[in-house]
């Protein structure tokens, strides 16, 4: 069994190098829906107690007969390419879940099996014929039912998110689809091509998507690193997630059996799905993502800011507010569910450091709710003169109102040995001393809330840190003063 799990993982590699061969050759201009055609895509309705039933795009009175609501919200789950013919486990998880968290939905799966297992070029190619399938189904409701198509929303993976995509394209009228989610859309034959060859945001009156594996290896990505939608979040960057490692292997296997290998090899491709399915089941866990220009610029801490749209709930509940041109959003996860990590903004002000050093430090914090535990940071530069160093910290806890910050300058035995043989020269001393860290203010915005904590040391000594001791920090004067304006404005609006 791991043996053909192993062919397919080969097959997968190969199918898209063979996809990079023949890019463009796909291209069909978008046209008007024509009378039915027949059809090899199927349609079920995913009930809550019963058997799935399959709905007739051309007899829509198996509409009723399978319990169809035209009162309630439409939505369409279609999956991506297929290795082994079979519908995968992720699908009725995730219909479960909106069905048992929304209550009042229907729930419809788009089965394109039969074109979906073939050579991934042939499977591409079969994409507008799948969402124009998802089109004729629309538009019947719409003549016949008078369903407006602001109540459907389309959920695509990998492939079926370009397909979610052709099936809003091509209904035509001023009324579009209410929205579209691309489940990590897929990256093959769609990366760079035009919008109106892929997911684009002209699809629906709103689109979101979530980039879950876009690393590259050997000149593709499973999953398209360009930004599709009115919204594209990219969890820990969007490359890879964690948990996703080969040598996670093992736990895949304990919890999968030999269905493991196949886990770990679509772990990071499939997060998404996973990502989207917490965000129904874990309403109050909900995970906030950042407006931010790169990867590099989110991992050091400058973009954690809600102002203006620039930040919005990844997943089921997001904002659907349209702002314009594409946003791209950054967050960090854990490796399982729940995701949700909630995101620090550290800012440390260091004050005339004589000597070029690159410290290791570590900071805990205490709460109202929680403490923090130790949590390290790493320092990439040196620090010399006047700096203030910005960086992001991820818990996975909710710490309440920043309180008591410690700050510990870790050092082993070959350090210190190191630090006694250099000296600092303090200007106001003229002497000579073991090397100190001054430490200004620390100020830490959390973004969950917005609220922005600033730290002092409590005297004029308390600044300077040696290696291996413990610095007590607490709220500066002037911010308790204003935390504690603002508790009591907050007394007077709930009178």
């Amino acid at each position: 069994m791991l043996g053909v799990k192993v062919l397919c993982c080969l097959l997968v590699v190969y199918q898209l190098n063979e996809a990079k061969k023949i890019k463009g050759s796909r291209a069909e201009p978008n046209g008007a829906l024509k009378e039915p055609h027949a059809s090899l895509t199927s349609f079920r309705l995913f009930p809550e107690d019963e058997d799935e039933c399959t709905v007739d795009p051309l007899q829509l009175h198996t509409l009723t007969s399978c319990g169809f609501n035209s009162s309630n919200p439409l939505i369409i789950i279609t999956h991506g390419w297929s290795v082994d013919g079979m519908l995968e486990s992720w699908i009725l998880k995730l219909a479960t879940a909106l069905k048992s968290n929304l209550i009042h939905v229907n729930v419809v799966i788009t089965d394109w099996l039969s074109l979906a297992q073939t050579h991934y070029p042939t499977a591409v190619k079969s994409t507008r014929s799948v969402g124009k399938d998802i089109a004729h189904l629309l538009q019947a409701l719409r003549v016949h039912y008078r369903y407006p198509l602001k109540k459907v929303h389309l959920i695509g993976y990998s492939l079926g998110a370009h397909i979610s995509g052709f099936a809003g394209s091509y209904l035509e009228g001023p009324e579009k689809i209410g929205r579209i989610t691309g489940l990590d859309p897929a990256g093959p034959l769609f990366e760079g091509v035009s919008p109106s060859d892929r997911l684009s945001p002209d699809d629906a009156d709103f689109v979101d998507a979530i980039h879950t594996f876009t690393r590259e290896s050997m000149g593709f990505s499973v999953g398209i690193n360009q930004a599709v939608a009115h919204y594209d979040f990219y969890p820990n960057g969007g490359d890879f997630q964690p948990g996703c490692d080969l040598r996670n292997i093992y736990e895949h296997i304990s919890q999968h059996g030999l269905l493991g290998f196949e886990q770990t090899v679509k772990c990071a491709h499939e997060r998404s799905v996973h990502l989207f399915i917490d965000s129904l089941i874990n309403k109050d866990k909900q995970s906030t993502a950042y407006r931010c220009g790169n990867k590099g610029s989110f991992d050091r801490g400058v973009c954690l800011d809600c102002r203006r749209h620039r930040c919005n709930t990844l997943g089921y509940h997001i904002n659907k507010a349209h702002t314009g041109a594409s946003k791209r959003l950054y967050l960090k996860t854990r490796s399982q569910m729940p995701y949700k990590l909630y995101h620090y903004q550290f800012r440390v002000q260091f004050v005339n450091q004589m000597e070029r050093i690159q410290p290791s430090l570590t900071i805990s914090l205490t709460g109202t709710k929680e403490e923090s535990g130790d949590i390290p940071i790493t320092i990439t530069e040196p620090i010399s003169g006047k700096a203030s160093l910005t960086f992001l910290i991820t818990l996975d806890r909710d710490l309440g109102d920043l309180m008591l910050l410690k700050l510990r300058w870790e050092g082993t035995d070959v350090w210190k040995s190191v630090w006694n043989r250099v000296k600092t020269m303090i200007p106001w001393g003229g002497a000579e001393k073991q090397p100190l860290l001054t430490v200004g203010k620390i100020s830490i915005k959390a973004g969950e809330t917005q609220e922005r904590t600033t730290f002092c040391a409590m005297t004029h000594e308390e600044q300077e840190v040696q290696i291996s001791q413990d610095k007590v920090f607490v709220r500066c004067k002037a911010d308790s003063a204003k935390q504690r304006r603002r508790k009591r404005s907050g007394s007077v609006r709930d009178l």
